[in-house]
């Protein structure tokens, strides 16, 4: 009988203890009174009932204010660090160009001159826009026109679309570029990183997303 009672007062003990452990804690301190993690009960009084940690308030809120502060700082040097890509990136195409031998082309040229060599067929305005996600249609066409000036491309009429495909002095060019970017660039890149450029090439896909809809969300405020 005395086993039983003092079984049943440590039973008692342990569901009275508060738990501070983080698998454990009910403290909600962040979120408006009655609200806590989506699906859970918010109930002070029973720590069980509420056994994710403060950081699940994101489910309902969104991030604690630590979180967006870290989120926002993460933010400012994601930012400076694809602005300097970018630059050097635009930078390294050009001049990758010019040592193909055409070195009057900017940036955006070299973009649609690789586009419409891509797969061999000709593509038009709106798909070489939509591909490259450019908004300004005139900027695309006036590349497009550089290059047919230049004997780099041709434009065929099809119906009311014009398709522009490379010509033979157009695919020469890039596969020049193709050539020199192998020498100057692939070699120098070491074989181990190539999981890393590709789990680079899946986050920036997804951070140009979520740039697109905070664009399309800020042109409505």
């Amino acid at each position: 009988m005395k086993n039983r009672s003092d079984q049943g007062a440590r039973r008692r003990a342990y569901v009275d203890t508060p738990k501070t452990g983080n698998a454990e804690r009910s403290d909600f301190s962040c979120l408006p009174q009655g609200l806590g993690p989506a699906g859970a009960a918010h109930s002070v009084g029973n720590p069980r009932k509420a056994s994710q940690p403060c950081c699940g308030c994101r489910l309902v809120l969104g991030p604690c204010r630590p979180q967006r502060d870290l989120l926002a700082s993460c933010g400012q040097a994601l930012k400076f660090s694809l602005t300097v890509c970018w630059n050097a990136f635009s930078r390294w195409a050009v001049r990758c160009m010019a040592a193909a031998g055409v070195p009057d082309l900017t940036f955006t040229d070299v973009l649609v001159l690789h586009h419409i060599n891509h797969r061999g067929r000709g593509k038009k305005l709106a798909d070489i826009c939509f591909v490259l996600n450019y908004e300004d249609t005139h900027v695309v066409n006036y590349a497009l026109k550089k290059l047919v000036a230049a004997g780099l491309a041709v434009g065929e009429k099809t119906g009311k679309e014009v398709f522009y495909s490379p010509t033979e002095r157009g695919q020469q060019v890039a596969e020049r570029y193709r050539q020199v970017r192998e020498q100057c660039l692939i070699d120098s890149v070491n074989g181990e990183l190539n999981p890393q450029i590709g789990e680079l090439a899946r986050f920036l896909r997804l951070m140009s997303g979520l740039y697109d809809q905070a664009a399309r969300a800020a042109s409505s405020l």
